[in-house]
């Protein structure tokens, strides 16, 4: 199995047990999960102190990518031009069925950074951010395997429900469960010289 794709279903597994985590449901079924990992490797090949900017090769050496970056970035001063940056980006979304009915359709969110410590001095860190959007179901048909949800902004959507397996359990559905949606990404840097 390709590298990338264990570990991108790591993350879309521990997207799913850390939605758990968020806030505490005692019947949240997990319904699927789908997570995507980008790679790029770069050089620092400028660095202003004062204004707190690093420039990075561009991709295929193309124009050169500058970031500019907050005072969150303590270990800037150890930078130095010619650093091999690695950039990771991971995207998931999982899907949780809440089997109480009443929930009410909301959305929130979670974010944080992990920076450089006394043991790893290196410039770089991780950054995360989750939503958990919470639909409310509405109408289930199923005939035409079609779920109607109500999300936070309060416009109906109509889900057409593709996969057989999780049309053989629609009939479990009721009106008034919801479905959260966690959208989960972490940007990961790592710096070496």
């Amino acid at each position: 199995m390709n590298p990338i794709r264990s570990l991108a279903r790591a993350v879309a597994l521990a997207t799913l047990a850390s939605a758990a985590s968020f806030t505490a449901y005692a019947a949240d079924i997990p319904i699927a999960s789908e997570a995507l990992e980008s790679h790029v490797t770069t050089q620092v090949t400028a660095i202003d102190q004062a204004n707190r900017q690093v420039t990075v090769k561009g991709p295929d050496n193309k124009a050169d990518v500058t970031f500019q970056l907050t005072d969150q970035a303590k270990a800037l001063p150890n930078l130095k031009v010619g650093d091999k940056v690695d950039i990771f980006v991971t995207r998931a979304v999982a899907y949780v069925l809440n089997t109480d009915v009443g929930g009410a359709p909301k959305a929130t969110e979670e974010s944080g950074t992990i920076r450089a410590t006394a043991q790893n001095p290196n410039p770089g860190g991780e950054a995360f951010r989750q939503v958990r959007v919470t639909s409310q179901i509405k109408k289930i048909d199923l005939k035409t395997h079609e779920v109607s949800l109500l999300p936070p902004e309060g416009k109906l959507q109509v889900v057409k429900v593709e996969n057989p397996e999780l049309q053989a359990r629609m009939s479990n559905l009721k009106v008034g469960q919801t479905v959260d949606a966690i959208f989960t990404e972490v940007l990961r840097v790592e710096t070496s010289r």
